[in-house]
């Protein structure tokens, strides 16, 4: 069976104590972080890898985009 890559979009965010957060809107919990960005990339690449594996199928991304909301507070 031969199979083609897909390209997904990752969120990164940086939490309080340093670490990369990375999740994929497209796939239902799949998440992982990382002390570096090299480092997080990888594992939401096995993350990614590991989600299809488990559905037994590709989802179709449906992201938008970012929108950023100023507000005072």
């Amino acid at each position: 069976m031969k199979t083609h890559p897909h390209n997904f979009t990752v969120l990164i965010e940086k939490d309080e104590e340093g670490y990369y957060i990375g999740s994929v809107p497209s796939i239902r919990g799949c998440h992982t972080q990382g002390r570096t960005i090299d480092e997080l990339l990888g594992n939401i690449k096995e993350a990614i890898e590991l989600c299809i594996e488990v559905e037994k199928e590709i989802p179709r991304e449906h992201f938008v985009g970012i929108q950023q909301i100023q507000v005072t507070a």
